[in-house]
């Protein structure tokens, strides 16, 4: 199976800043060409992952129910729009719980890898953090760093990682991936 992972924040719907989380439903917001992007992937036969750290959950900030409503939301504005998402898979626990699950470490795609038949090494995972373009290199899958939500080109020289590929936004990272890069 041909297979994109997406970070959730900063990918799909506008970050919210740093150390701070989309916490209701009102408050998530997707961003421009997302839902038209994610269509196309779909539509060439991507399995499309969102693999996001949630640890607003943990922190009590948010609750489970609020996660899965917000999810809800994700994935209707995804399918009315003609995509679709084969899974969603979060890490709610806090950084301090040193989980196997919470990026960068490879816990959530070990488990997609574990109900679908995914090549890693055909995959791309799209996110907009160093941390999840050490996930992808952890996990042998093409990164992609887009500039829609929390990192910025202007900090290059302080990454830990470079990123395979670097786009502005999920637009034009799905346009890159369509055309086999």
């Amino acid at each position: 199976m041909k297979a994109v992972f997406l970070d959730r924040d900063g990918v799909i719907n506008r970050y919210p800043g740093d150390k701070k989380y989309v916490t209701n439903v009102n408050a998530f917001k997707f961003l421009p060409g997302v839902k038209k992007a994610i269509a196309q992937l779909t539509k060439r036969g991507y399995g499309i992952f969102v693999i996001s750290n949630q640890a607003g959950v943990g922190r009590k900030i948010y609750s489970r129910s609020t996660l899965a409503a917000i999810t809800e939301k994700m994935l209707q504005g995804i399918r009315n729009a003609g995509g679709d998402l084969a899974g969603v898979y979060y890490c709610t626990h806090r950084k301090e719980e040193n989980c196997s699950c919470r990026k960068p470490k490879t816990g959530l795609i070990h488990r997609v890898i574990s109900e679908f038949p995914v090549d890693l090494k055909e995959a791309y995972f799209v996110g907009d953090t160093i941390r999840d373009v050490l996930t992808a290199k952890a996990a042998g899958c093409k990164s992609i760093l887009v500039f829609s939500g929390k990192e910025k080109l202007s900090n290059k020289k302080s990454w830990e990682a470079a990123p395979d590929f670097f786009c502005r936004d999920l637009s034009l990272a799905a346009k890159l991936i369509l055309r086999g890069k």
